[in-house]
């Protein structure tokens, strides 16, 4: 559900990177707050995972894909502010290393996949867990995060003029309900590995477990994902507002590609390792550099 930069170009790109900016921020101050933390590495690991696993593309019907947003998952594990902030983390790897979702539209990514995904959805999950119990609540939680993301980007698209709210809102949730299934499946079996057995580990397994088999995702089991258009992709394909543009931004490793390697499939799992080192590399340190902010700051 990465909008790319064409897709929106009006007003709604500086509101949206507005509104992300200050959530971001106000889930930074959260976290700080917060007196259960997990360790720097532990919290790069899952940064890396989600990564690796957001390039895991699903088929679903109609020659459509989808793909993990994490949101659920991330906040199940880490906590909804760290979960906002691994999610926000994530997204602009993609979209500065790897053109997986528009520069200019960045505030836009970051609002529907880490306020409204992590966000929301982690306080879904929590509100829900009393009633229906941890594996119901997630799974609830993470379909309907898919939903509220989808929800808004109908909202955006309309705003911004490219297409019909009517005709793109029920394009968007038709399909999107699909993914979320996936979505929530994943989630519960993720959580209940990364949260409930992996979770109690001891020491260095909580960073080598989900790092290495982060690794072993993008390494390997990246070139094989579904190559059908992404729900979004689809529904711009429908209704025609996917514009071709120049991108705002050269990307190291465009389309998750190792220019210098002519064999697709080594080219993108090394895309998907480098990827895996650079989440695990710059979420360790913002977690660090979180752990140093003065509390005199957060009161």
């Amino acid at each position: 559900m990465h909008i790319p930069d064409a897709m929106l170009q009006g007003a709604i790109c500086p509101v949206t990177a507005t509104v992300s900016v200050v959530g971001v921020l106000a889930a930074a101050w959260w976290a700080t707050k917060s007196e259960r933390k997990p360790s720097a590495g532990r919290f790069a690991a899952i940064v890396a995972l989600l990564f690796a696993a957001q390039m895991m593309n699903f088929p679903v019907m109609h020659g459509t894909s989808g793909h993990l947003l994490g949101g659920v998952l991330a906040a199940s594990v880490l906590g909804t502010p760290l979960g906002v902030l691994a999610i926000a983390l994530v997204v602009t790897i993609q979209s500065l290393v790897f053109a997986d979702g528009g520069v200019t539209v960045l505030g836009a990514n970051v609002f529907n996949m880490a306020l409204l995904g992590a966000g929301v959805g982690g306080w879904l999950q929590q509100r829900l867990v009393g009633a229906l119990g941890q594996y119901a609540a997630t799974a609830v939680a993470a379909w309907g995060a898919v939903m509220l993301a989808a929800l808004a980007v109908s909202v955006e698209l309309a705003l911004d003029g490219q297409v019909a709210f009517g005709s793109v809102l029920a394009a968007m949730l038709g399909t999107h309900a699909l993914i979320g299934v996936g979505e929530a499946l994943i989630t519960v079996a993720a959580v209940a590995l990364l949260a409930n057995r992996w979770g109690h580990a001891e020491g260095k397994a909580q960073v080598a477990v989900p790092l290495l088999t982060a690794a072993l995702v993008g390494l390997l089991l990246s070139p094989f994902a579904s190559g059908f258009p992404d729900g979004l992709e689809w529904v711009a394909g429908q209704y025609q507002f996917l514009h071709e543009a120049a991108p705002a931004f050269v990307s190291a490793m465009p389309d998750y590609s190792v220019a210098a390697i002519s064999n697709a499939s080594l080219s993108t799992g090394l895309a998907g390792l480098a990827g895996v080192l650079i989440c695990f590399t710059l979420g360790f340190g913002l977690l660090r550099g979180l752990e140093r902010v003065p509390p005199l700051c957060v009161k």
